[in-house]
């Protein structure tokens, strides 16, 4: 009992043990509440299920939000909401690709959260791995973190020029190498992400990838690709590997709550894209102006976040009201299992 004490008290990453324990816990949680009772069978999720399980993941997530600036002070606990709003926000892109990805594979919308779900697993390691060697990094090198500052002022220049660039997915290269090292069926097999089949060209049974197989791997990209702009956004407002990496993680498992939601309202919010990119570039401003005023307060950067993020999302909404929703992009669906 004394080891065992000792292990969870025992420093991980500048926290007990234990506090990376208990959130383990927490996600682990939600995600077989997840899996095991809202969604044993396979159905299509409405607007008013996302909504709720939405709401249900971002309750938890601002409780735990509490319970760090109870715990950990209030530097702790506003940096770890700064962090959240970021991620949270910069993962609205993430959304918009992600829909184009289903729409390009014609995955059907019962089949979806399948592919989100698993999606997370891979989210959580992939995370953990870049943050890890994030915080090695900086730890290492604390100059690394001006690199971070240059990044992010050149992505949200980058990101306000390119507001209207949409990805083309059939082009995609980790796609066109995907089809040209797998066996693909031609359609999907129902919820199957493999199955075994006789291959027209030697007559023998052999594994087969899905379409919804290709569609989770294509997700898990990604998220890789975006989490190269928010992992340096989070990195900026605080080096705790603890509180960057739980506040991105209750982000995205929130965010994918509300995918269903959101895909179905997403041409409301085409100017916040111009408001993400003013953020990334406060975010990466923000480095550098501690040679010169000082380190900026964690509630000035909560609050600026906040304060172009609902900007953005008021613009969007007056500026698009009475806007139809565009079609879905299926115009690929018969020809990516080639």
């Amino acid at each position: 009992m004394e080891l065992l004490l000792n292990f969870l008290h025992g420093d991980f990453l500048g926290k007990p043990a234990w506090l990376w324990f208990a959130f383990f816990g927490v996600v682990v949680t939600l995600l077989a509440l997840d899996l095991g009772v809202l969604h044993r069978d396979q159905h299509e999720i409405g607007v008013r299920e996302s909504l709720l399980l939405s709401g249900g993941y971002i309750g938890v997530a601002l409780a735990f939000g509490a319970w760090v600036w109870w715990y950990l002070g209030a530097q702790s606990g506003m940096d770890y909401y700064t962090g959240f709003l970021i991620e949270k926000s910069l993962s609205m892109d993430n959304v918009f690709v992600i829909a184009l990805v289903f729409g390009f594979f014609a995955i059907p919308r019962q089949y979806q959260h399948r592919v989100l779900f698993w999606g997370i697993l891979g989210v959580i390691v992939l995370r953990a791995m870049m943050i890890g060697l994030g915080a090695t990094l900086v730890s290492q090198f604390s100059w690394i973190l001006y690199l971070f500052g240059v990044f992010l002022v050149i992505t949200g220049i980058k990101m306000w020029f390119m507001v209207d660039h949409e990805p083309d997915i059939a082009n995609n290269p980790l796609l066109k190498w995907l089809k040209k090292h797998m066996r693909v069926t031609d359609g999907l097999r129902g919820s199957s992400f493999w199955v075994k089949e006789s291959d027209p060209t030697t007559g023998r049974v052999e594994r087969f990838a899905t379409p919804l197989f290709l569609a989770l791997l294509l997700v898990e990209f990604v998220d890789l690709i975006f989490a190269v702009d928010s992992v340096p956004a989070i990195f900026a407002i605080t080096t705790d590997p603890f509180i960057v990496y739980t506040s991105n993680i209750f982000a995205i498992l929130g965010l994918r709550a509300l995918y269903f939601a959101l895909a179905a309202m997403i041409h409301r919010f085409k100017y916040l894209k111009y408001a993400l990119a003013l953020v990334l570039v406060f975010i990466g401003s923000k480095i550098f102006l501690v040679g010169f005023v000082g380190k900026v307060p964690a509630v000035v950067s909560l609050s600026v976040t906040f304060g172009l993020i609902a900007g953005g999302v008021l613009v969007s909404l007056w500026k698009t009201r009475g806007e139809a929703a565009a079609p879905a992009v299926t115009n690929g669906a018969s020809q990516p299992h080639s």
